[in-house]
Formats: C-alpha cells, structure tokens, sequence
C-alpha cells in the first residue's frame, strides 16, 4: 500500500513521527496517526535546507575523490 519497508514504519513509530498503540507484540496504527503521517510525508521541502544538503553531498564526493585520486597517484 505504502511502497515503504517495514524497517521505516517502525523507525517512525520510534522516532514519533507516526503514532502506533502496542497491543500485545502487535502495533495497530489509527487510520488518522496514518493520514496526518501521510500529510506530513507530502509537506514540501524547504529549498534552502534541501540546497544545503546537496552542497553538503557534493563537497563530501570531491574530498572522497580527491583523497581517491591521492592514494592512485602514490
């Protein structure tokens, strides 16, 4: 339904992201903790914050292929 691992529900039941109800071993998620999960998956990012992260990317490749290129170069 979701297209999503089991793994990354439970990490947003931890992290308090989604809200679940344990009964027994058992989590039941309500269908509204679900669509406010969803509501909140499909905010729009801040483009400042996504265009830090992308700078932040692109700076770690060049010191990793900088110190690739050093280390072939030896």
């Amino acid at each position: 339904m979701l297209d999503v691992s089991v793994n990354t529900i439970y990490r947003a039941v931890e992290t308090g992201e989604l809200n679940a109800l344990k009964i027994g071993k058992a989590l039941r998620i309500p269908g509204a903790a679900l669509n406010a999960y969803l509501s909140q998956c499909a905010e729009p990012v801040d483009a400042q914050v996504l265009s830090d992260q992308v700078a932040s990317v692109a700076d770690a490749g060049t010191a990793q292929d900088a110190a690739i290129t050093s280390e072939v170069s030896r």
